[in-house]
């Protein structure tokens, strides 16, 4: 569920309407939720392991990768993903408090989540106040400052990784102004007729936007803009701007040149990807890829030999690195799934003998799946009282207590 409340944007509802279909996964007779229970401090995986026949680590990428350069570390420099994780209302990440008294925001990296950052703080919070975007990022984002962002890519155009959804949800932001650098564009039309579909059709919609930008930019009284900016990496963070550094593409890689660039910012969000920690010693561990070791969701004994640990599987970024949208996540899970089914059914897993499971009361204040239902049904009752989908509980101590724990 985390992923659906506390990593899709507010304004995206219809993405967080697969929390029903788990809905009805939870009422099965079969199925547990043991939930406030972490892997590595209440329970090893190897007692888990000694519990059930098989077990599938799900736990995701929930740290950053960094940008190695100078005053990284400046307050003015976040995570998109701790900020994304502020405005969702993620328990521990309530007290953020983003510097939005600025003009300028800079989001270095060009995936789906940047875009989302963007979005957010360039949308009305009118708009906003429709979501279960929470109450205290409303009341920040209302005294914002901010008036144009910046989207900073190393590559170019046709590496962009934002979809076309996103992108037409930038283009049509009411009162923003989207605008491109021309030079950025040099002989990406060339290429247009060797594009796989998608990049086709996500290439075309942005030289559709360039080109009618030189016409609508003398009408336009947007007071908000959108800029999109490639072939620049970041170099240096310094006092309200950050320092880029010029690049080329060489074999769609980026080669930095001796060309400096310079761009205000008052604050800076860092979104150039995520990776997984090893949160229990008995998993093996790939450290410099920050995933789990495996082979289609079969994890493996140890990354030399290629010999399956039987009964140990893994989905998601935790397996793959943190690559694709999560209909690219959603179908490796299915493909896990069935790999797992298949094992069983041809004994590769031995269910042969009983295995204990879990109860509940062996972990201390665990929620269960009643205990989430009035989590849950107190958070939408708090919604419903300021016209909007919930108001979350951002605090665990409270979500416990509501639960009756």
């Amino acid at each position: 569920m985390y992923v659906y409340i506390f990593g899709v944007a507010p304004d995206h509802p219809e993405v967080k309407n697969v929390i029903n279909t788990f809905n009805k996964t939870a009422e099965h007779k079969n199925f547990n939720f043991f939930g406030n229970v972490t892997l590595g401090k209440d329970i090893s995986l190897q007692e888990l392991r000694e519990r059930y026949h098989a077990v599938l680590l799900t736990y995701g990428a929930d740290q950053d990768r960094e940008l190695n350069i100078p005053n990284e570390n400046q307050p003015n420099v976040l995570s998109a993903r701790k900020f994304v994780a502020w405005y969702n209302g993620l328990p521990g990440e309530q007290h953020l408090n983003p510097n939005l008294s600025g003009r300028s925001v800079a989001i270095l990296g060009q995936g789906n989540v940047a875009v989302d950052a963007a979005r957010m703080l360039l949308s009305s919070v009118d708009a906003l106040r429709k979501t279960d975007t929470t109450e205290y990022a409303l009341e920040a984002l209302s005294r914002s400052k901010v008036e144009q962002v910046y989207l900073v890519g190393r590559r170019g155009p046709l590496q962009a990784a934002f979809t076309i959804k996103e992108l037409r949800e930038m283009l049509k932001l009411p009162n923003v102004q989207t605008i491109w650098k021309p030079d950025d564009f040099t002989d990406v039309p060339a290429h247009l007729p060797n594009l796989p579909r998608p990049r086709k059709r996500l290439t075309e919609l942005m030289l559709k936007s360039l080109s009618e930008q030189s016409s609508s930019s003398s009408s336009n009284r947007a007071q908000r803009r959108f800029l999109p900016i490639f072939l620049r990496a970041p170099k240096a963070i310094g006092e309200n701007e950050i320092k880029l550094t010029v690049t080329q593409l060489q074999n769609d890689t980026a080669i930095p040149t001796d060309k400096i660039d310079h761009l205000p910012a008052e604050l800076i969000l860092r979104s150039i990807g995520y990776k997984s920690t090893c949160v229990d010693g008995g998993i093996c561990f790939d450290d410099r890829g920050g995933r789990v070791f495996n082979e289609n969701g079969r994890v493996l004994k140890d990354a030399t030999s290629k010999s399956v640990d039987k009964g140990l599987y893994v989905a998601g970024w935790l397996g793959t690195g943190p690559t694709g949208v999560i209909l690219t996540t959603m179908n490796g899970a299915f493909g896990v799934a069935k790999t797992l089914c298949d094992d069983i059914i041809s004994n590769e897993v031995d269910t042969s003998s009983t295995k204990a499971g879990s109860e509940a009361k062996q972990y201390g204040r665990v929620v269960t799946w009643s205990h989430w239902q009035r989590i849950n049904q107190a958070e939408i009752k708090a919604g419903e009282r300021l016209g909007k989908p919930r108001e979350k509980i951002v605090d665990v101590d409270e979500m416990l207590k509501v639960a009756g724990l």
